[in-house]
């Protein structure tokens, strides 16, 4: 050996400084920095690597007469070994690990496309544990295969078994607190509404919209119908798309208070329940949300002809990943609601209908 050293030292839960001479085969509890001047500067050692024979004088060089290493007790767990649990934890459906752990770190991604669910209540639950923590996406966000959707990790280098075993409870008791639901893919019919389209006098713009947002989502159009405000009218071709296939069906148009707006009312008189109008969200306060039966109706203001993004595209993926909307989760979504309204929309890379 190239000098002698001083007995061990004990420094925090997990850790002991040891004299280098004494470190063989045991495990660094961090990184060490080489400095060359006009040379080299960075990482000598990495944090986990074991000490070999041949370290020991380049450590000495380097002025390290002590080394912090890991001490693990019976009742604590390493880092990445926490990191695992927890992780596993936090998994529901439709998420996966990305690699292994990294200083006590992992990423969890979407394993297909889909709506990605957060249980908010459990994962507040989790991070207050304080030695466990998970950074997520938000909740209700539209993911691709392979996208990161959180990062979890053990703080200390080595965690207490009984946090890890109350992380594992809360992930347990959510039913899992990260999943990715899927989106299913619709038939879609819809009915325009409006004297002034039906009979020409205006061009139609709802169209072109709704189509678009239903291909990028994989949807078909079984049909799209335009009709005056009569209500019989608009019964009746709501009732042909449903006996056309459509399991979800849209009206545009004819959703304020004035007295000839009825198609809300038409979708009353169609059968449907669970009828939630009004939205805490601009633009569409004087959004329409009901059922007929398992299938969704969808009522879009006039606000889906002009503005890029609605109270329809926050609404939309959930429906389609099977959520049941009505009043409350209409109304949560006031926190957040309010568009900005920017120059270039760069949803969903904004604020909008972001929940914290």
């Amino acid at each position: 050996m190239c000098d002698d050293a001083h007995d061990s030292q004990s420094h925090g839960s997990g850790m002991k400084a040891i004299p280098v001479d004494q470190a063989v085969g045991t495990v660094l509890a961090h990184d060490i920095t080489e400095i060359r001047p006009g040379e080299f500067k960075g990482r000598a050692f990495k944090k986990g690597h074991v000490i070999r024979e041949e370290d020991v004088c380049h450590l000495q060089r380097l002025g390290k007469e002590h080394l912090f290493v890991l001490k693990v007790s019976d009742d604590e767990l390493h880092e990445n070994d926490a990191a695992y649990a927890i992780a596993r934890a936090l998994m529901g459906q439709g998420v996966a690990f990305k690699g292994e752990p990294h200083e006590g770190k992992i990423s969890i991604v979407a394993e297909r496309d889909g709506l990605l669910k957060i249980g908010r209540d459990a994962l507040l639950s989790f991070n207050m544990l304080g030695e466990v923590m998970c950074a997520t996406l938000h909740d209700n966000t539209v993911v691709k295969k392979g996208q990161t959707l959180a990062g979890t990790r053990a703080i200390p280098l080595v965690v207490k078994k009984e946090v890890v075993k109350e992380a594992v409870n809360i992930g347990e008791r959510a039913g899992k607190i990260i999943r990715v639901m899927e989106i299913r893919k619709p038939k879609v019919g819809v009915v325009i509404t409006g004297n002034e389209v039906y009979h020409g006098r205006i061009k139609d713009a709802f169209a072109p919209v709704i189509t678009k947002k239903i291909e990028e989502i994989g949807g078909e159009l079984v049909g799209v119908y335009y009709a005056p405000d009569d209500k019989a009218f608009i019964v009746d071709r709501l009732r042909e798309l449903l006996k056309a296939g459509a399991d979800l069906l849209i009206t545009t148009g004819g959703m304020s208070v004035d007295p000839d707006d009825v198609t809300r009312f038409a979708i009353r008189e169609l059968g449907a329940g669970d009828i939630t109008y009004g939205s805490a969200v601009l633009p569409g306060a004087m959004f329409l949300i009901a059922y007929i039966d398992s299938i969704p109706v969808i009522g879009i203001p006039a606000c889906g002809m002009y503005a890029k993004t609605t109270i329809f595209d926050l609404i939309l993926p959930r429906v389609l990943a099977g959520e049941r909307i009505g009043r409350k989760e209409v109304a949560a979504l006031g926190h957040g609601g309010l568009c900005m309204k920017c120059d270039v929309c760069r949803y969903p890379v904004c604020p909008f209908g972001k929940q914290g």
